[in-house]
């Protein structure tokens, strides 16, 4: 069944983040109260989300909320028939929008946009009201993984969202997620690889963690990808069709400036070989 276009805005905004977040449905399941199925329906409109939820993927991508928020808050309104004394020369929502099916662009690409949304509450919503105005001046914040897109011109307010310093430095990231430990900020693009499948492969690196991953798109469902240090194997597996749709993060590992770093991918066709790429810590 196709959802409402109210809930399906709301979905595509929220696969936008959960891009961002590198996690699987089973990561989200295992960082926030509600289950993989739950986040499987929620991500495909199927089900309106409970707010807790909205803002919970936001948190874990760090990302302001504001945007996704104003969205759940005319879904709801929608879904709950306080739509329907919306004034007739309101705003048109905006409807370009990326297909869910199309895989994430590479890092650098501007994904910043405008969002003109219908104001489809009754005259007394002042709480949504004032959600939209936070949609309209929030930008989509660049790329899959958190790091920085294309700024607005606008000045910031001084109540705008500054990027946190990362949770974790050298040892104490080691193993750990680049997203959730906001080291996938601003970080180094070691090089870049293109399978013989198609799937686009990236080693990167961040200097204020001190610390490389590897991360993978345009996948199918079983491939999987590797970082090659010592230690405990540190890989991401596409387990599926959302998966295939998102950037996916391998831990990370701890490297400094000479150090090399490796990584092969291992597609999900069988009988065919892994396919390694390597590069230097600048």
């Amino acid at each position: 069944m196709t959802p409402p276009p109210e809930r399906a805005e709301l979905a595509a905004a929220l696969r936008e983040v959960r891009r961002r977040t590198g996690l699987s449905l089973t990561g989200l399941e295992e960082r926030t109260p509600f289950s993989k199925s739950s986040w499987g329906r929620y991500l495909k409109g199927d089900t309106l989300p409970p707010r807790d939820a909205v803002r919970a993927l936001c948190r874990l991508a760090g990302e302001p909320d504001g945007r996704c928020l104003a969205l759940w808050e005319i879904a709801e309104a929608a879904g709950s028939g306080r739509a329907a004394h919306a004034p007739a020369d309101a705003p048109s929502r905006a409807t370009e929008r990326k297909e869910a099916s199309a895989p994430p662009p590479p890092e650098g690409t501007n994904r910043n946009r405008s969002l003109r949304v219908a104001v489809a509450v009754a005259a007394g919503a002042a709480v949504l009201a004032s959600a939209v105005t936070a949609a309209v001046v929030l930008t989509d914040g660049g790329a899959p993984d958190g790091s920085a897109g294309t700024a607005s011109t606008a000045p910031p307010s001084p109540g705008a969202a500054v990027v946190p310093p990362p949770r974790c430095r050298g040892a104490s990231c080691a193993g750990k997620d680049p997203i959730n430990m906001l080291c996938g900020v601003h970080p180094d693009t070691l090089t870049t690889y293109r399978t013989a499948a198609g799937a686009r492969l990236e080693l990167r690196h961040s200097p204020r963690c001190g610390t490389s991953w590897a991360r993978m798109w345009a996948t199918e469902i079983g491939d999987r990808i590797e970082l090659v240090v010592p230690g405990p194997p540190r890989s991401a597996e596409v387990t599926d069709a959302l998966d295939a749709r998102a950037y996916l993060y391998t831990p990370m590992a701890v490297t400094s400036p000479g150090a090399v770093v490796r990584a092969c991918f291992h597609p999900s066709a069988a009988g065919t070989d892994p396919e390694c790429f390597e590069a230097a810590v600048r």
